[in-house]
């Protein structure tokens, strides 16, 4: 959530930021202002009443309680006490509408970023690896995953329906070593913490993180039982699938004030995401590349201010390493304004190669995101050990998404005799395992 005072203070600025990003809607921009004048004048007004209730009650003191003047004092402090509620009430609306506002309003780009409205704009930083040749016409994932006996769509779709996958045999092992690789590579070699969280979160939850109230959509948000209700707090809250690990790892420090000296705090985790991909019908349908349930590595860091541009290559190399054990052919993409998330201020993209449709496509998106969830969170930090706190940067990608990466294996290590080959790094993870063969 973007800072109210700054906004409020530098309304023109915010205006030709957000509109770098594709954001017009002035009237929100203006209205926030003009609520923000509001509330000023309500707090005022409130603080007023309230001195003057406090200058009669001292005065009521020193009063005959049988004069006509303490008489008139007490009508005077009760008609005191009616217009404080009634400048706190106008308060608490005008605040519950500018926070609503605020939550709707994106984070804005920061400095450096390509000017741009689409993905057309996004600017190439650098590619990795030599693109893989063939002496014959690359097939999909698809045609090489069906034809190993590792990929079951048609089960999967009398199971649950469009977009969904089952992983067989080796093509399975295959999957879950990428995850040993990654949480091993992350927690080793990068020094991540480890964590496995629920996958199930709070609306509280989904909101600290920007996905609520604008994403709601594209959430799968679970129905509640009366038992369930009851035993968890009367229902007073939804729950939901979370869409990223981003989510429970980055809202484990919610309402908390870290130790500076602590910083940077950085986590991994293995999850399951689950998206509803609303508005997308016909985009990516083939295959792996746009499920509504996937599997994922994710990489947070918590950060002084100071350091998060630092700290935001030094994740995005941490999510390029793997790609390099793979051997994986790809570039870095950085996102132009119109192309970044809600949330981010600064977006590094991983892209893989595809052969077999000759293309490169996002593999992990690693954010930069100021005090942007900090704010909604209120996870602080103290620079000093009795310093004033004040808001972390938060910092996170996917490293990486394990069905994304299992595609380019699949696309980049094929063979002619339709086998493919085990990149060396997953070996160990599967018995020495180094060719996985046509099912018969």
């Amino acid at each position: 959530m973007l800072d109210l005072r700054y906004v409020t203070e530098n309304v023109d600025e915010v205006r030709a930021a957000l509109e770098r990003r594709g954001f017009r809607d002035a009237k929100s921009i203006d209205r926030v202002a003009e609520l923000a004048a509001e509330r000023k004048s309500a707090i005022a007004e409130v603080e007023d009443a309230r001195a003057k209730r406090n200058e009669a009650s001292q005065k009521m003191a020193s009063l005959d309680k049988a004069s006509e003047e303490f008489a008139a004092n007490r009508v005077a402090l009760r008609d005191l006490g009616g217009s404080i509620k009634e400048f706190e009430k106008t308060r608490a609306k005008v605040e519950s509408e500018l926070q609503e506002l605020l939550l709707h309003l994106p984070n804005l780009p920061g400095e450096g970023v390509p000017d741009g409205l689409d993905e057309s704009a996004n600017r190439e930083v650098h590619v990795w690896g030599d693109k893989p040749t063939f002496d014959f016409e690359p097939a999909d994932h698809v045609e090489v995953g069906t034809r190993l006996g590792g990929l079951d769509f048609e089960r999967a779709a009398k199971l649950s329906g469009a977009r969904f996958v089952v992983l067989k045999g080796a093509t399975a092992r295959l999957n879950r070593a990428l995850m040993q690789l990654m949480l091993d590579t992350h927690t080793l070699e990068h020094g991540y913490t480890e964590v496995v969280p629920p996958v199930l979160v709070k609306d509280e939850s989904m909101r600290g993180t920007g996905q609520l109230p604008k994403f709601a959509s594209e959430a799968f948000r679970i129905a509640k039982d009366d038992d369930w209700a009851e035993e968890n707090e009367a229902g007073g809250y939804d729950l939901y699938l979370i869409p990223t690990a981003e989510v429970p790892v980055t809202n484990l420090h919610r309402s908390e004030i870290l130790d500076g000296a602590s910083l940077p705090v950085a986590y991994t985790a293995y999850t399951p995401c689950f998206r509803s991909e609303a508005g997308s019908y016909g985009k990516d349908t083939r295959g792996m590349i746009r499920q509504h349930q996937f599997d994922k590595v994710e990489l947070v860091r918590f950060v002084r201010p100071e350091l998060a541009e630092q700290e935001l290559e030094l994740l995005t190399s941490h999510a390029e390493a793997i790609l390099q054990k793979l051997g994986l052919h790809y570039r870095r993409v950085e996102l132009c304004a119109g192309d970044l998330g809600f949330s981010a201020r600064r977006t590094f993209d991983l892209e893989v190669w595809l052969p077999g449709q000759n293309a490169f496509r996002e593999i992990s998106s690693c954010s930069w995101f100021g005090d942007f969830q900090a704010r909604r969170l209120q996870c602080r930090y103290r620079p000093e050990p009795k310093g004033k706190p004040a808001l972390v940067h938060t910092i996170n990608g996917s490293g990486l998404a394990i069905g994304r990466t299992l595609v380019a294996i699949l696309e980049q290590y094929q063979r002619k005799d339709g086998g493919v080959t085990v990149p060396e790094a997953l070996r160990p993870y599967l018995g020495g395992l180094e060719e996985i063969f046509p099912s018969a």
